[in-house]
């Protein structure tokens, strides 16, 4: 059971969004770290469960971001010593790769915008998905190398490594399958998020986005419940066992 949530967060508007959604629904509190703001990681001893969230900076550039050293030591901890459940969105799943010992490098090409993911595997993160979703990318980096033990679940066109678990209780999407309609509809208000999608994708590129990604919010939404109930319950399994 999962009852008191670490969140890290590298930008402001990058928020837990659906995934903070469901710790709520399931009474858990959410302790957020405004990493970004230069915010300090507590203990991780009181918390049952690490969701690390998405940012515009790369893992490698920790001299600009210099908190990341701390970030990446905190997640070493939680995923070498304590073993409890981790969720990573985008950043938090190259962050979690490269903690447990993995790389991450430039894509050969960005993924901006919708796209189809291949589920790939029947774990049970990924064992109540379709065989194909679509979710909202926004990268340019990914993991290339794997780390020990890490499986991959899903792959895109783009990026072979969509999500991956490491362990049975700690994963990751390259996706952000953590957006809401108010959350997409936020991005109209910052002129950094409008630059970036144009740069990626051509001028009026955030009308377009938001007018293809509205009417699939509901079956993202399933597809990011589903993943999340996944990894609980293949906890919940294994602590029974």
């Amino acid at each position: 059971m999962i009852s008191r949530a670490l969140c890290f967060q590298h930008m402001d508007d990058e928020p837990p969004g659906l995934f903070g959604e469901f710790l709520e629904a399931r009474g858990a509190s959410i302790d957020t770290v405004m990493l970004h703001r230069g915010e300090e990681i507590p203990s991780l001893a009181p918390y049952d469960l690490l969701l690390v969230m998405g940012g515009a900076m790369d893992v490698w550039e920790t001299e600009a971001n210099p908190w990341l050293l701390a970030e990446k030591a905190a997640i070493r901890e939680w995923a070498m010593e304590r073993n409890r459940p981790y969720f990573g969105v985008c950043l938090g799943l190259q962050l979690l790769a490269e903690a447990t010992g993995g790389e991450v490098a430039l894509a050969r090409e960005a993924e901006v915008g919708l796209g189809r993911i291949d589920i790939v595997s029947a774990h049970p993160v990924v064992s109540r998905l379709p065989r194909h979703i679509h979710m909202m990318q926004w990268h340019h980096a990914e993991v290339n190398k794997l780390p020990p033990g890490a499986e991959v679940l899903a792959s895109s066109e783009v990026s072979p490594v969509q999500i991956m678990t490491v362990g049975d209780c700690m994963a990751g999407t390259q996706f952000h399958g953590e957006l809401t309609p108010a959350l997409v509809d936020r991005w109209a208000h910052l002129p950094q998020y409008i630059e970036w999608l144009e740069a990626a994708l051509g001028p009026g590129a955030y009308e377009r986005v938001r007018r293809e990604a509205l009417p699939l919010m509901p079956a993202m939404r399933r597809a990011s419940s589903a993943m999340f109930s996944g990894l609980l319950g293949g906890m919940r399994m294994r602590n029974a066992a």
